[in-house]
């Protein structure tokens, strides 16, 4: 765990990244990994959304020339708010940029990649260019859920039904967020008013949309990420968590509920390694 989003997978056949947000080496006393501990080549990057804690320009061309492919969203909406990130990347300098849409696959050395639906946290906007990442890599099924809302369990009982038990969930719970213009308002034809604007937010699962999750895919291990508590992150998240801040609270709720039931918990902060045999 690099920080927020940002997690490497790796085995002696392949390595994966997920949302880059990598840490300069400074002084603030918080252990964390940097650019000098990634592998020196990254054959899978993936991102979920285009929102700028995911997709972060300048930790993407520091690393661009270790990266094999980039997997990212497939948009369909042509408007302001809902660019191509394939087109995005292209534009950079990025050679080998892979669309995938909701439930397609494809293989990789030793496992998979497939892409669930990702549901909420973009303020009700018609954004499709959003997607959460199951990696599959021998026997361990990792979900990548980054911000993703529970809005709809039903839909998480079809996608168990044909892909089955994850192993290890990551998923974000700024269960706040920011309004709606925080983000959107410049890109958007005319102003909102007060109450629609603090209405559609920027949230991703609270305790109980969280836990459906957990107890959906019977998970086994589960780890609270993306929250923006890292210090580093404080330039594009303006975060400024407390201990009764709802975020926390919700987080710490589902952590001690799995902790209770035997499920290896944790909300991630600065740096977290793991090691599967």
């Amino acid at each position: 765990y690099f920080g927020h989003a940002c997690v490497l997978i790796e085995t002696k056949d392949i390595s994966i990244l997920t949302d880059p947000a990598i840490s300069y080496r400074y002084d603030n006393g918080i252990e964390r990994y940097t650019f000098q501990d990634l592998p020196e080549t990254i054959d899978y990057v993936l991102i979920t959304h285009g929102h700028q804690d995911h997709i972060i320009f300048e930790a993407l061309l520091q690393i661009r020339h270790r990266i094999g492919k980039i997997i990212v969203p497939r948009s369909r909406g042509g408007t302001l708010e809902d660019p191509s990130l394939k087109l995005l990347l292209t534009k950079i300098g990025f050679k080998d940029v892979i669309e995938l849409d909701e439930m397609e696959s494809i293989d990789v050395p030793g496992g998979s990649i497939t892409e669930l639906p990702f549901l909420g946290e973009h303020a009700d906007l018609n954004i499709s260019s959003k997607i959460a990442h199951l990696v599959r890599i021998k026997d361990k099924r990792f979900l990548f859920a980054a911000d993703s809302n529970n809005i709809e369990p039903k839909l998480y009982e079809h996608i168990f039904r044909v892909l089955g038990d994850v192993d290890v969930l990551f998923i974000g719970m700024e269960c706040d967020g920011a309004p709606l213009s925080w983000l959107y308002g410049p890109l958007l034809t005319r102003p909102l008013d007060r109450k629609m604007d603090q209405s559609r937010r920027f949230s991703g699962s609270n305790y109980e949309r969280g836990i459906g999750i957990v107890n959906q895919f019977n998970c086994s291990e589960v780890y609270v990420y993306a929250m923006g508590q890292e210090p580093w992150l404080n330039y594009i998240m303006s975060i400024k968590y407390t201990e009764q801040s709802n975020p926390i609270i919700a987080s710490n709720r589902l952590v001690k509920d799995c902790l209770s039931r035997g499920i290896v918990a944790e909300r991630l902060f600065g740096t977290k390694e793991v090691i599967y045999n």
